[in-house]
């Protein structure tokens, strides 16, 4: 996340954040969630179980990157400033 992006962000708690990333994250990722969707709302049919697998699997990496992003925005962090300039 590039420092001015950072800089935005208002002080919230690290759950706030991750529930802001996650909804932003499901924005970009919301076939997994879409095809768990149709999965339980579509009759039972075998041939459906490609939705439920890949639904959970796409979902799954939606979670992971989120929480990977909400660990890499710490609050308070440290402006890095170089040392030498030139």
């Amino acid at each position: 996340m590039s420092l001015i992006v950072r800089d935005m962000l208002l002080p919230v708690s690290t759950f706030k954040r991750y529930l802001v990333i996650q909804a932003m994250v499901f924005v970009c990722g919301i076939v997994g969630p879409i095809f768990l969707i149709i999965f339980f709302s579509a009759p039972t049919d075998p041939q459906m179980k490609w939705a439920y697998w890949w639904g959970l699997f796409i979902t799954y990496i939606d979670i992971m990157i989120a929480i990977g992003i909400t660990a890499s925005t710490k609050e308070n962090a440290p402006a890095q400033v170089p040392q030498k300039v030139r």
